[in-house]
């Protein structure tokens, strides 16, 4: 068994490379072989939003506060609200973050194949998220 008390694991600030606006990524738990699910609380400043990006075995998101967003390509933005359960298939390209004048944080939990458990694309664009 082991214990990871809140507050032993520090907060990180979400790459520019692959987040647009201020984010904030509290790590809950690694995958340690032989599992393979990771999970993380995200927290998105209003306006902030990932990257568009696909998970090689799908992900999990649980939003836990504020209003958010999400988007599968090719698909209408929806908005998620505290309790929202969102899951993106295997390979889906997507992308989610807060909503315009809201915050929102989520649990993104997530298993990797080959020691990956992303594959992050291109940053989403204001005209698109204010579509």
């Amino acid at each position: 068994m082991e214990i990871k008390r809140v507050g032993s694991q520090p907060s990180a600030k979400g790459p520019d490379a692959w987040f647009s606006g201020t984010v904030r990524i509290d790590p809950l738990f690694g995958a340690t072989e032989p599992a393979r699910a990771s999970g993380a609380l995200v927290t998105f400043e209003p306006g902030a939003r990932t990257a568009w990006h696909t998970h090689p075995l799908g992900q999990t998101l649980i939003v836990t506060a504020g209003c958010g967003r999400v988007q599968r390509d090719g698909g209408p933005i929806e908005d998620v609200r505290p309790g929202d359960v969102v899951w993106f298939p295997p390979g889906e390209k997507h992308w989610h973050g807060a909503g315009p004048t809201t915050a929102m944080s989520h649990m993104a939990i997530q298993e990797a194949l080959n020691g990956s458990a992303v594959v992050w694309m291109e940053k989403v664009s204001d005209r698109q998220y204010a579509a």
